[in-house]
């Protein structure tokens, strides 16, 4: 009986000290099933510190271990989608650089993939994250439920497990801004959340900074859903309203009792900057939506494949 392949996609960034642990640690625990088989596809996302050094180390010695090195960086969504178009798995797990993915709970991440669902992922009863870390998380985590209607009893976390053809079909987005929670949304609604405790940091501090929090909360925002430019609809004809209510109230004011009518500066400006800050988010908006059919249209990568190591083939690649 043959074995089954679990491919395990890892982007890479300032982990240079703690990478070999965390490869080490998938080996281990894979090696306690004989059914299965493993691969390690790990990403450099152009990091600064020396892990693509220390991952070629790695690959020396470990055949199983596979390595990309990316052209520039391309943030965490970019290097997990090189690392899954190179993936050859019958189940991929994505997870972390950091060792806070707790990998001795894989199997129960796998079994229901082999019960028949598509997704499975952590559902962490504690973070170990800082403060700041888990704000973005809650912010990230409300907004799929408002814009892409993501079922309120499903958690999306940094480690998860995929079928093969959910891979597949992932790879078929081409555009340059990938968001991995708006892809397996749109194409299943499959998923299971298995319990689990999260891991602190083996060491350092988090690389997500806030404008990496920023650029995913608008990507999430635009990429997927046109729900923003309705509620910018709903807030223009909102204002419209209440301006039309406030100015009937005025003319009746005018008319039955003139003296008491006063004519402001303070509040004309008042709402004139509350309208023509409406007027500009709304702007923005539209904007931030033509930029990117903009962008689109220019067909930039998603990734550029610099050095492959591991592979069969071992050349400059460029992917979209």
């Amino acid at each position: 009986m043959s074995k089954k392949l679990i491919s395990f996609v890892i982007p890479c960034y300032g982990s240079e000290k703690y990478i070999t642990k965390v490869i080490d640690e998938i080996e281990t625990v894979v090696l306690q099933k004989d059914k299965y088989d493993y691969e390690v596809i790990a990403v450099n996302d152009q990091s600064p510190d020396n892990v693509l050094g220390v991952l070629k180390d790695i690959a020396k010695k470990n055949k199983k271990v596979k390595a990309l090195s990316l052209a520039k960086n391309m943030n965490r969504p970019g290097a997990v989608m090189a690392g899954l178009s190179q993936t050859k798995g019958d189940y991929i797990i994505i997870m972390d650089d950091d060792g806070q993915c707790p990998m001795e709970n894989l199997w129960k991440l796998i079994k229901p993939l082999e019960e028949g669902h598509d997704v499975s992922m952590a559902k962490y009863t504690e973070y170990k994250q800082s403060l700041f870390k888990q704000f973005g998380t809650m912010i990230n985590r409300e907004m799929t439920k408002v814009i892409m209607k993501k079922p309120k009893d499903v958690n999306f976390t940094n480690f998860m497990a995929l079928q093969r053809f959910i891979v597949d079909e992932i790879l078929k987005y081409k555009n340059p801004y990938p968001y991995l929670t708006g892809l397996l949304l749109r194409t299943t609604n499959d998923f299971v959340n298995i319990e689990m405790e999260e891991r602190k940091r083996i060491q350092g501090e988090t690389t997500f900074t806030f404008r990496k929090m920023l650029s995913l909360w608008i990507n999430g925002f635009t990429a997927f859903s046109v729900k923003p430019l309705r509620v910018a609809t709903f807030l223009g004809c909102l204002t419209s309203f209440f301006g039309f209510i406030y100015g009937l109230i005025l003319i009746i004011k005018k008319i039955i009792t003139p003296s008491r009518v006063l004519i402001g500066y303070s509040s004309l400006m008042s709402v004139l900057l509350f309208i023509g800050g409406i007027i500009m988010i709304i702007l923005g908006l539209i904007g931030e939506y033509v930029g990117r059919i903009y962008i689109c249209l220019n067909n930039p990568p998603q990734y550029v494949i610099k050095e492959k190591i591991n592979f069969k083939e071992n050349k400059y690649e460029k992917d979209k």
